[in-house]
């Protein structure tokens, strides 16, 4: 499983927070479930920033379910008082069971009906200690979908988990004709997929790996040199790089290593 910081920007003021790989049951469908716990003084509140990872979340929240499409730019979530969240990063393969038209679900959210899933959920979360808690948690949220996923996933399912795989992990995918040859398909194919099945467009899923990717060196290596890093990523220069931060996440690379280190 990738790093549990990947993807979050200011990892430092980040509440407990918990990831757990999916079990074999839905794979397929499940990327991992992730589990916040946060307490914080009255008064106060703690902002999390993130550049979300490309697919969509089922949120279990102590006052109901949500379904979280997928975002286009870096996304920030004010957490006061006491709470939790249980959360499923689904892979594309899922998205079909809670919406046909995931692009309309950009950068916003909806309740979902799902009333047993939280009974159960908020059951554990509730009522067990720690890891056993968190644990119970998983575990009733992987039999809910196990119930509710139906019928095998379609290839045409299964070519979308791939595509959002390849797009995601392989640094040598800079251009859409990258990942379509990777994936032994034309462009148009995996434009279409991407459409029905996660609701952002290949160019963006490449995008946004290169933004998380260099958002981690930037943090991780405060002496690497930010055009060293723009090469590494495949950007065309230094330029290139900071146009991409500031376009998408509202600040450069070099405001971003300076609000690390203040």
């Amino acid at each position: 499983m990738e790093s549990s910081f990947k993807g979050i920007l200011y990892p430092a003021r980040l509440p407990a927070f918990h990831r757990f790989p999916a079990p074999a049951s839905v794979a397929d469908l499940v990327q991992w479930f992730w589990i916040p716990e946060w307490d914080i003084e009255p008064g106060r509140a703690s902002r999390q920033h993130l550049i979300a990872y490309p697919g969509s979340n089922l949120v279990v929240q102590s006052d109901g379910v949500v379904f979280s499409g997928p975002t286009t730019r870096a996304a920030h979530r004010d957490l006061a008082g006491r709470g939790w969240a249980v959360g499923a990063l689904l892979r594309p393969a899922a998205v079909p069971l809670f919406t046909g038209d995931p692009s309309a679900l950009r950068d916003t959210e909806e309740a979902v009906a799902a009333d047993d899933l939280h009974r159960s959920v908020l059951e554990a979360m509730n009522t067990h200690d720690g890891d056993a808690r968190r644990g119970q948690a998983v575990d009733a949220f992987t039999g809910w979908l196990a119930s509710h996923a139906g019928v095998a996933v379609s290839e045409e399912a299964l070519l979308a988990n791939r595509l959002m795989d390849v797009t995601g992990s392989d640094t040598s995918l800079v251009r859409v004709e990258d990942a379509a040859s990777a994936l032994a398909v034309s462009q148009r194919t995996l434009q279409r997929v991407a459409r029905k099945y996660i609701g952002l467009s290949p160019a963006a899923l490449i995008r946004r790996r290169r933004l998380q990717d260099a958002a981690e060196r930037t943090r991780l290596d405060p002496s690497a040199d930010l055009a060293a890093i723009a090469a590494e990523l495949g950007y065309a220069d230094h330029a290139h790089l900071t146009n991409d931060f500031q376009k998408y996440l509202g600040f450069t690379p070099s405001t971003y290593r300076r609000e690390l280190n203040g």
